[in-house]
């Protein structure tokens, strides 16, 4: 992103510089401010989902901007087709008006003067952006509205979402050729390939994710963390690191426990890994334990949304699994990913 602004800082300020005869302060400084202001059209678009959502109910985290483009985070899905088509519709239509008053001011204002150049990019790149942004393939406004469509035709979101992500990728792929063929017939320029090849790159990028977050979700109701939590395998506190790996079987999870058998630390398997073979005999279990108080905590009856809601609110390496004040076992994020994503998992060990 920085290294985005600073190249239309850099192009813009020298546009500004030979076009409206500007100083180079000037005229960079005005390519910044063209910066800002597209950095604003990308706040207002994002707003533009933001509050109506939150007026649907749905509440928002946060939202966050880049040079080509934003997105808005919320704490869960649209509950229907019609609030998810709304809530996409709505960025794509503040671009649309923010464009409209663009172009009304660059109308209005004298021609090559800073303030009418300013208007009329913000008009254009509000106009582009809005058009681009219907296009119907995620993670695109309009894919996001093409899934709400699938979805109330065939009644399965996680399988209109890959049917929307496939179009976005096959839009992505068709605007490399479109730009290519372009620049071979001299109407865009190298600078405007490459910027529109990043949008494309990252729009290939979301599409993919779109496919991969459609495949996990619908894998979902395999997580029940009462079978996937590995069992733990108490000792006392003191206890050297050999013979407690001894003693445990290779499918548990080392627990430090107090007089009275309640667990109070769990074992970071990785710092346990880090410790060389020859050394675990004489480094106590304590030193490569976290207190429970530290560990995030999932409860059993989490329902596989929920544990995976749970995870990226709290990302970390291993879990405590309770049942009311006890704890029960441990959840390992590998093993909740190679669940959600048997063939992303294997590819990954053989590689």
């Amino acid at each position: 992103m920085i290294l985005l602004a600073i190249l239309v800082t850099v192009v813009y300020g020298g546009y500004a510089e030979s076009e409206l005869g500007l100083g180079p302060v000037y005229a960079y400084a005005i390519g910044l401010g063209f910066v800002v202001c597209l950095m604003g059209s990308v706040l207002l678009h994002e707003l533009g989902h933001a509050l109506t959502a939150r007026h649907y109910g749905i509440g928002v985290r946060g939202i966050t901007l880049e040079l080509l483009g934003g997105w808005t985070e919320m704490d869960r899905d649209a509950p229907s087709p019609r609030v998810e088509a709304l809530i996409s519709l709505a960025g794509p239509a503040v671009s649309f008006v923010l464009g409209a008053i663009a172009t009304g001011a660059a109308f209005a204002l004298p021609e090559r003067t800073v303030a009418g150049e300013i208007a009329f990019q913000l008009a254009a790149s509000n106009v582009i952006v809005a058009i681009f942004n219907v296009l119907p393939g995620l993670p695109l406004d309009g894919g996001r509205a093409l899934r709400a469509v699938v979805w109330a035709v065939i009644k399965d979101r996680n399988r209109a979402t890959e049917v929307a992500a496939w179009a976005g990728r096959g839009i992505a792929l068709l605007t490399a050729f479109a730009v290519i063929m372009l620049y071979r017939l001299e109407v865009l320029t190298l600078f405007g390939v490459i910027f529109i090849l990043l949008v494309t790159f990252t729009l290939w990028q979301g599409a993919g994710q779109s496919i991969r977050l459609a495949r996990m979700t619908r894998r979902f109701p395999l997580v029940e963390l009462a079978a996937l939590a590995r069992p733990l395998y108490r000792v006392p506190s003191g206890m050297p690191l050999a013979e407690a790996q001894r003693r445990a079987e290779s499918h548990q999870s080392l627990a430090v426990a107090d007089a009275e058998g309640r667990v109070v630390a769990l074992v970071d398997e990785a710092a346990m890994a880090a410790v060389p073979a020859e050394r675990r005999p004489w480094v106590s279990i304590d030193t490569v334990a976290r207190d429970l108080a530290r560990v995030p905590v999932l409860a059993a009856d989490l329902t596989g949304e929920q544990v995976v809601r749970a995870v990226q609110a709290h990302p970390g390496a291993q879990y405590a699994v309770t049942a009311g004040e006890d704890v029960v076992g441990v959840l390992r994020v590998a093993d909740l990913a190679e669940l959600l994503e048997p063939r992303r998992t294997t590819r990954r060990r053989t590689a």
